[in-house]
């Protein structure tokens, strides 16, 4: 059993490091907030560094590395900065789905697009009156001639905005299907198709410079080579999309909370009290080791998550545990860290407190907390009568 990274996987790290250092000004981020704007300059240079689609084939504009090396990329760029770096980690999501079913006239056309930052990917499943059931879809694609013709809506769509390129549509296929969730398809619909259109959902709590839209498909008609995968196999295939993409929304939340940890790490130790810095006092100490040892129990199942999908095993219940651990580790760990920075903790110019607002999404999307542990359970249990 072996837990040291490889030279390599080391080297990636440092060079997100390096990146984070040199690339995420204070000034230019505390200007894309004032703003809302995408950090658009931040996407295309981590794209031209290879860390966007670092896990594409080297014949699609990737690196040919694995999962745990996405991750330990995802981890760097949150811990830089808990904003631009969740819009910088999720510029390629949902891409998994063209990699790993697309056909190779798919994979060709657009995840070099991906890697090489020139548009946006996006995976449309979630339904405004759904939410965590996606066994349930009114969004339809009938057949008509050669092509599909779909109809219907997605909400809180990662992505949708003027940078997407394309969606990955979840459909209902084939309405008689029983269960329901057997007739649902995966359909490529490009972003600029006729009849597609998005509307931002409005002011979030966190992770405010990434787009998220409702998207409306209405009449859009699509060639019938735009399946991915196969028909009526598209929940399945989603369903192994997530234990990939968990994985890296719990990189996410792991670096989220490390990110908030060394702020508070660096405050304690310069701000005095009582005559003496705040770090000396045991309560503090207490409070950075109960952080610390969250963390490292956060990454050693995220690395453990990622490391098993590399090996070509499919453990939901591992990748849940993953997920709901680090996204709980995240929201802990950065409401920590307001606290011992107390007045300051709440103020906008010193961080945390926006670490806190970024780190509960990750509760929340790719599967919420209750659907972790539903996952978990029912792994545990086997199929209960």
């Amino acid at each position: 059993m072996e837990f040291e990274l490889s030279k390599e996987q080391t080297q990636i790290q440092k060079a997100v490091r390096d990146f984070v250092k040199g690339e995420f000004k204070k000034e230019e981020i505390h200007d894309l907030l004032e703003r809302r704007a995408y950090p658009e300059r931040l996407w295309k240079k981590a794209a031209e560094l290879g860390f966007i689609g670092i896990h594409f084939p080297e014949k699609y504009s990737g690196q040919g590395m694995g999962v745990i090396e996405n991750i330990l990329v995802a981890e760097e760029l949150a811990r830089g900065d808990s904003t631009v770096g969740t819009c910088l980690l999720i510029a390629d999501f949902a891409s998994e789905l063209i990699l790993h079913h697309g056909t190779e006239e798919q994979k060709a056309a657009w995840l070099p697009k991906v890697a090489e930052g020139k548009c946006l990917s996006c995976g449309a499943f979630t339904e405004p009156d759904h939410g965590s059931d996606i066994t349930t879809v009114e969004t339809t694609a009938v057949k008509d001639g050669d092509s599909w013709v779909i109809n219907g809506s997605k909400i809180f769509i990662t992505n949708s905005g003027p940078l997407a390129g394309f969606y990955n549509v979840l459909c209902k296929t084939n309405p008689d299907a029983n269960p329901p969730h057997r007739g649902l398809s995966m359909i490529l619909v490009e972003a600029n198709r006729p009849g597609v259109s998005y509307q931002d959902v409005g002011h979030k709590m966190g992770i405010t410079l990434s787009y998220t839209a409702e998207v409306t498909f209405k009449d859009v008609r699509v060639p019938m080579k735009n399946l991915i995968g196969e028909e009526n196999k598209g929940f399945y295939h989603l369903l192994e999309f997530f234990d990939e993409s968990r994985i890296l929304v719990a990189a996410q939340g792991l670096g989220i909370a490390q990110g908030g940890f060394d702020r508070a790490l660096a405050y304690v130790k310069q701000r005095e009290q009582f005559g003496k810095k705040i770090a000396q006092f045991q309560i503090t100490q207490h409070k950075l080791a109960d952080m610390a040892t969250k963390i490292e129990t956060a990454r050693l199942l995220v690395y453990k998550a990622a490391w098993n999908f590399d090996q070509g095993r499919i453990d939901p219940k591992l990748t849940s545990m993953a997920k709901m651990y680090a996204a709980r580790t995240a929201v802990e760990v950065c409401d920590e860290a307001i606290q011992l920075l107390g007045g300051y903790g709440y103020m906008q110019e010193y961080d945390v407190e926006r670490y806190y607002r970024d780190a509960k999404i990750t509760e929340i999307y790719e599967g919420t907390k209750e659907i972790q542990k539903n996952t978990i359970a029912s792994t545990l249990l086997g199929k209960q009568k």
